[in-house]
């Protein structure tokens, strides 16, 4: 089974090492990770998943990234439509996604233990639904 996974750039970073343990993950599986694509923030996920998604060689995927806690509400919306936007693509496209997006609404000091759950949660989350 093949499975993209799609980065967000603004932790890029953080984001590497999930990435990494992501990998991992799919190699755990059984799973060949056929593309990565990297995008600006939380809000460019949708775009890539689904252009991913509409793929016939690509069964699933895992969205890695992170949205902290800012001193608006900005990232919580942001946040909200971004999964509400992942779980509908899911729906659509009949594809399992993993969800590996830590916030929103994460702090500083929430975000370093996070990072290799998540990650490896998400691809966990696909090899189980295919």
């Amino acid at each position: 089974m093949k499975i993209s996974i799609v980065c967000g750039s603004f932790h890029r970073e953080e984001v590497v090492k999930m990435l990494e343990w992501a990998s991992n993950e799919s190699s755990k599986h059984g799973l060949t990770i056929e593309e990565v694509v990297w995008v600006p923030g939380a809000m460019e996920v949708p775009l890539a998943l689904d252009r991913l998604l509409a793929r016939d060689d690509i069964d699933g995927a895992a969205c890695l990234g992170i949205i902290e806690k800012g001193q608006t509400q900005h990232g919580l919306a942001m946040g909200q439509a971004a999964i509400k936007s992942i779980i509908e693509l899911q729906i659509v496209h009949q594809k399992p996604v993993g969800l590996g997006i830590i916030g929103p609404g994460a702090e500083p000091e929430h975000i370093e233990p996070r990072l290799e759950p998540h990650a490896r949660a998400a691809v966990a989350a696909v090899a189980a639904m295919l």
